[in-house]
């Protein structure tokens, strides 16, 4: 089996962040979801999963940072095509999201834009020619 990732992210509307998610690319999986929890799928190895700040605390005595003020991590996703990460970043601005928090780059192989979802958490939308990436 391969690995896979769960990203645990507290929100504090689900409703809110389940369409944000939704606008880039993710589908709800129902077995892993309730009023507390959404679990998002990106891929078959990549799950985001949204849980309210009650269900989040259940897991930590640690208090929850607060996305929007300060910054405790980069998430990078990958897409096909420069068009695709534009078009993504369109819809996740529709959806909630705030549309480049932190400046394009374009390096000529690689193409990348930041969406940030409604709790202040910030993803890396980007593209990379696959050329540049050789059998890495």
């Amino acid at each position: 089996m391969p690995k896979m990732i769960f990203v645990n992210l507290p929100v504090t509307e689900l409703a809110n962040s389940i369409r944000f998610y939704t606008a880039i690319g993710a589908s709800q999986n129902p077995q892993f979801s309730d009023d507390t929890a959404a679990c998002m799928v990106l891929s078959e190895t990549i799950h985001v999963m949204l849980l309210t700040h009650d269900k989040y605390s259940s897991f930590t005595s640690r208090p929850i940072a607060d996305a929007r003020a300060t910054s405790a991590s980069l998430l990078a996703l990958t897409f096909d095509s420069r068009d695709e990460v534009n078009a993504i970043l369109e819809r996740a601005a529709a959806a909630g999201g705030l549309a480049d928090p932190n400046p394009q780059q374009d390096l000529g192989f690689m193409f990348s834009r930041s969406v940030q979802d409604p709790d202040g958490n910030v993803w890396e939308i980007f593209w990379m020619d696959p050329a540049a990436v050789g059998n890495a």
